[in-house]
């Protein structure tokens, strides 16, 4: 495989709904890149968070915020000369195309993919996190799949962490390489 190193600063999102896995991947794999990595829900406003915490679904008038957040940290690390993975849900092509355009260069994702069955195991068996096992249905009405979009790498939930780190590593260096 290619040395990540001697490549230019990249920005990746781990995306897909509550539960899949975001942040564990998102650590992982910024650890494999030798990069940072950013947790997407800490740039939530608090009314966000409290809204989630209460089983209230966020409409795209709150994510804008937010997402205008996220890109904006995508932005800062790609102008220090740094690649960047955080977590960030992205639900909707128009998110996505928000973010492309805010991070102001490539941006690259990974898209965490799992059944509605595997989704509601993982949420009702993490603890001491603000989003309610109840919202996941609302978020997989919203999720707008990205499978087909450029630069989105998709990957099966339905293993190891370790094995899913290493085919997130896989589909995001084919694109590096092309």
């Amino acid at each position: 495989m290619s040395d990540i190193s001697a490549r230019p600063p990249r920005a990746i999102i781990v995306m897909g709904v509550s539960g899949a896995g975001k942040s564990s991947v998102g650590e992982l794999l910024a650890e494999r890149l030798h990069c940072a990595f950013a947790e997407g829900d800490r740039l939530h406003p608090p009314a966000n968070v409290e809204k989630m915490a209460k089983g209230i679904p966020l409409t795209d008038e709150d994510r804008w915020p937010w997402l205008d957040l996220v890109g904006e940290e995508l932005a800062s690390a790609l102008r220090r000369g740094e690649t960047l993975v955080l977590s960030c849900s992205s639900l909707k092509k128009i998110y996505r195309e928000r973010l492309r355009k805010a991070s102001g260069g490539e941006l690259f994702f990974v898209f965490l993919k799992g059944t509605p069955e595997l989704l509601q195991v993982r949420m009702g068996e993490r603890t001491g996190h603000f989003m309610p096992t109840s919202l996941l249905q609302s978020q997989l009405a919203t999720l707008e799949s990205p499978e087909g979009e450029e630069g989105v790498a998709t990957v099966d939930i339905d293993a190891s962490l370790e094995v899913i780190v290493d085919k997130a590593y896989e589909g995001l260096t084919k694109f590096w390489s092309a």
